[in-house]
């Protein structure tokens, strides 16, 4: 049977999870949104290369410019990706340090920042592809 203070004990550690929880949530919504842009770049790719061969050679500088945003997505994927798997580290760390009676703040501090500036590279490799998309616009909207 647990004792009241296991029960606090482990609402705290629920209370202090939800920051972490939320933040999880984010880079999930973050995600989707840049898995639908690369399947947009990925269709718009297989359109224009099964195109004839004349009209394929027209739109060759417009499949290099998506490869490169195509590249810039995987790597903006990749990124958010390791940062929500640092976020449930660091979710299992407040419970395992709970459990086991250790103080994990250190490490919890150390994956924390990680978790940001992996986020931050992301977002940034984000920010690249959707200046290439909109200079592609700009390019070829003329």
């Amino acid at each position: 049977m647990q004792t009241i203070t296991s029960v606090t004990t482990l609402a705290h550690v629920i209370q202090l999870a939800v920051g972490p929880v939320f933040l999880l949530s984010g880079i999930g919504a973050i995600l989707a949104v840049l898995t639908n842009r690369l399947a947009r770049v990925v269709d718009r790719f297989r359109t224009l290369n099964n195109s004839k061969d004349e009209e394929r050679a027209v739109h060759e500088k417009e499949m290099a410019t998506l490869l490169n945003r195509a590249r810039w997505i995987h790597w903006a994927i990749s990124l958010c990706t390791v940062s929500a798997l640092l976020i449930c580290i660091v979710i299992a760390a407040l419970f395992v340090g709970s459990v086991m009676n250790l103080d994990p703040s250190n490490m919890i501090s150390v994956l924390f920042i990680l978790t940001m500036l992996v986020l931050i590279s992301g977002l940034l490799c984000f920010l690249r592809e959707i200046f290439l998309a909109t200079g592609l616009i700009e390019k070829y909207g003329k």
